[in-house]
């Protein structure tokens, strides 16, 4: 098995693989760590009106593991480091040099391309692969993790997720499903920040099936890292996310191909923010759209109806009409910078259930 070296020589395959990256506090903080469990019933901060957020009273955890080190598993690495939160943090991957970079980079302290020596220590796992390996890799953690370890994730769909974990006594007891809604178009650690979570929603997905305590676990991990906390159910998660998410990246990428490109030397600030994530992976996405199929069917036809909407406003030449489809649309968007304001209300109540 390959581990990364500090020395910075190629990584090789020895005996008796261990971890690298390793610190003597960091050696001290995993033989601590059974002592030191992450607290169930720690007190979450956190105001009434856009869900917990802020540190709280967390506990040092002693290792997390993240299995995935891109774009959101390099940033929850930063933040854990950042914020003290973590004694040791072990980045689980497949590639090496990519392991190597985001240790140099300050990610994660140790990495390792075999997730059952990544997670053998660890408190909590983040999975943060994509969509189409999460129940992979959420199965890998829960089985060769502690007993007590916490699994999560930060997949942008949930339902096929949660209901392939539940299947397995394991990953039934140990996983609580998350999506942590913050990201780019861009992709790899190098890309990074540990302040991307702050203040930003994370979503959590329990089921009646959700072990309380890790529950519990889960909202002290998510907050700690500075995100407000939703609750919602799998299902109602993926229905939410077609239209909040997944229908504007296709709409992005369709605005996109729609432009001739010897035109776009005429555009302007308009296209480049409707296109933004159009720049995103595209593999990645087609998962994503693949995973979350039926909702995005229905967010599809909702906003064909308002595409219909408007074209029948102005083949018929109506001003009032047009103004009025464009005075509901302002009215929506006007409520939307709030949300992404740790300190100022959003449109939910508290943390707890989205509402229906």
């Amino acid at each position: 098995m390959e581990v990364g070296r500090r020395d910075g020589r190629r990584p090789q395959a020895v005996p008796r693989p261990r971890l690298t990256g390793t610190t003597p506090r960091a050696e001290r903080s995993r033989r601590q760590s059974a002592r030191h469990p992450l607290r169930s019933g720690a007190r979450r901060a956190g105001g009434s009106g856009g869900g917990r957020t802020g540190v709280g009273d967390l506990e040092r955890i002693g290792t997390v593991a993240i299995v995935g080190v891109g774009l959101i598993g390099g940033s929850i690495g930063m933040a854990l480091r950042g914020r003290g939160l973590a004694g040791r943090v072990v980045g689980v991957g497949r590639d090496p040099a990519r392991l190597e970079a985001a240790r140099r980079l300050g990610a994660v302290d140790a990495w390792t391309t075999d997730i059952g020596e990544g997670v053998a220590g660890a408190e909590v796992a983040v999975v943060c692969t994509p969509v189409t390996r999460i129940v992979e890799d959420v199965l890998a953690a829960a089985d060769r993790g502690p007993e007590s370890i916490l699994v999560t994730d930060a997949g942008s769909t949930k339902a096929r997720i949660v209901a392939a974990v539940e299947r397995d006594p394991r990953g039934r007891a140990t996983y609580v499903g998350a999506h942590p809604i913050a990201g780019s178009e861009r992709q790899g650690a190098e890309h990074g920040r540990a302040d991307l979570l702050e203040g930003r929603s994370c979503v959590l997905t329990p089921t009646p099936s959700t072990r309380p305590d890790r529950l519990a676990r889960a909202r002290d991990f998510w907050s700690g890292l500075g995100c407000r906390l939703f609750e919602v159910d799998p299902d109602g998660h993926d229905e939410r996310l077609a239209r909040t998410s997944h229908l504007p990246h296709a709409v992005a990428a369709a605005l996109a191909a729609s432009v001739p490109p010897e035109w776009l030397p005429l555009a302007a600030g308009a296209y480049r923010d409707g296109t933004r994530v159009a720049a995103a992976d595209a593999a990645l996405w087609a998962g994503i759209f693949r995973e979350n199929r039926r909702p995005l069917l229905d967010s599809l036809a909702a906003f064909d109806a308002q595409l219909a909407e408007f074209r029948a406003a102005l083949e018929a030449d109506d001003p009032a009409r047009l103004v009025a489809w464009w005075d509901r649309a302002r009215a929506v968007r006007a409520g939307f910078p709030r949300q992404e304001k740790a300190d100022e209300p959003g449109p939910f109540p508290g943390a707890g259930p989205l509402p229906v």
